[in-house]
């Protein structure tokens, strides 16, 4: 009885049993109800996991500050992207593990190493110095832990690859275009609008409550337009939709940002007075030494010659983003199921999480280091530059672009 449980769990959760055709077309009512159980608990899963990463992704560069005074911006790429990294490598090892055992096992190891590693990232505060670099490990494990347990199946032949890549390409940058949004919001606000790290983690954290919130409208919207006007076309509108976001979002105009000149301050000798001098001994010790300087740093050359972008302009281009990213994602997924067919479709679609967790290993650096060096002007040219190129590809690959059922000649397109 045991095996035969062990045997129904490394069965497919979708696909077909060797030699019987009803299978894709009659179910039995426990069955429908144990599949659906099945898929609210995952539902469930998945809810709790994007509320723990959206309450993390906001206060990552305060509390990074905090703990350690050395860390930049170049490292703040590293820390968001170290997840994405474990993700990467968790998936062949997890993937492969619930071939050949129950997948209660996978599942178990991994929910046991994201809390370990979410209760390290809690307290690597303590230790004395490299703080920065236990942040680093700790955000790496929750990566590997939160790596779901898809298993890999035998893919089946006769697809397009070129449809296949060109669908894994669009999905790498999607998930390359909104990983480096979600790194510099934080760096971005506080530079621009003096935000404290307080500030900074609360509005921040009700720009992003409010995206998810457009990002739910906009998947139940999306569903009834896709009937009128296909997938295809929505994907490249959603495409437009972001290019137009990140162009607004470009400084403009002769205002610059606040300078955080208290830090040349800091390090001069004041000319003052014996009295002034016991006041602020007075004073110091009420004072809250933690609360860093607000505005842009003088150690980044840009915020000298960088207009500031104005808040106005940039909740509008989180508005556009808002709308275009998760167009992009959910048509991407559309396409990609509907151009792989009715077959397991478990090696392929183990390609496309690896496309996305590079994704969200280089976006994040690449952000990092371009908005640390040249600051947001340069950045977001480059990220308007990349989505032009999307849409070139999108454009060529466009008539390839079909279900596989439409390509065979089973339905009409």
């Amino acid at each position: 009885m045991a095996g035969l449980r062990i045997e129904s769990e490394q069965e497919p959760l979708l696909g077909d049993t060797p030699g019987n055709r009803e299978w894709d077309i009659l179910e039995t009512e426990e069955h429908y109800k144990s599949r659906w159980r099945s898929i609210r608990i995952l539902y469930l899963t998945m809810f709790l996991s994007s509320v723990g990463f959206s309450i993390v992704i906001m206060s990552i560069w305060p509390y990074l500050q905090k703990i350690d005074q050395t860390a930049d911006a170049s490292f703040l790429g590293w820390v968001i992207a170290s997840y994405s990294l474990g993700q990467m490598v968790a998936s062949p090892i997890f993937g492969f593990w619930s071939n050949y055992r129950p997948r209660k096992e996978p599942l178990i190891v991994s929910i046991f190493i994201s809390v370990a590693a979410n209760c390290l990232y809690a307290y690597v505060h303590v230790p004395a110095s490299h703080n920065k670099y236990y942040m680093l490990i700790a955000r790496g494990l929750v990566g590997f832990g939160a790596e779901s347990t898809d298993e890999v199946q035998v893919p089946q032949g006769n697809i397009d690859q070129v449809a296949v890549v060109a669908i894994n390409v669009l999905f790498f940058v999607i998930l390359f275009i909104f990983a480096l949004f979600e790194t510099i919001v934080t760096p971005l606000t506080m530079d621009m609008y003096a935000w404290t790290q307080v500030q900074a983690v609360l509005y921040d954290g009700i720009i992003l409550a409010a995206l998810g919130v457009e990002a739910v409208v906009i998947f139940l919207g999306v569903k009834l337009f896709s009937r009128k006007i296909g997938e295809r076309a929505i994907l490249l509108g959603g495409l437009i939709v972001v290019w137009v976001g990140f162009f607004i979002l470009l400084p403009w105009g002769n205002q610059f940002p606040k300078i955080q000149w208290e830090d040349l301050h800091n390090n001069s000798i004041p000319n003052t007075t014996f009295g002034e001098i016991i006041i602020g001994l007075w004073k110091s010790p009420m004072e809250d030494h933690n609360e860093r300087p607000t505005g842009c740093s003088i150690e980044e050359a840009w915020c000298l010659y960088t207009p500031v972008i104005h808040l106005a302009q940039f909740l509008t281009s989180v508005v556009l983003i808002g709308i275009g990213y998760p167009v992009c994602n959910l048509m991407s997924y559309t396409l990609y199921s509907k151009i792989l067919g009715p077959k397991p479709q478990g090696v392929y679609m183990g390609w496309l999480t690896a496309s996305g967790s590079g994704a969200r290993i280089l976006g994040p650096v690449f952000i990092s280091q371009v908005y640390a060096h040249w600051g947001p002007r340069w950045a977001f040219c480059l990220v308007c530059g990349i989505v032009v190129l999307t849409i070139t590809l999108l454009g060529v690959v466009y008539k390839r672009l079909i279900a596989f059922s439409v390509r065979y000649g089973r339905i009409q397109e």
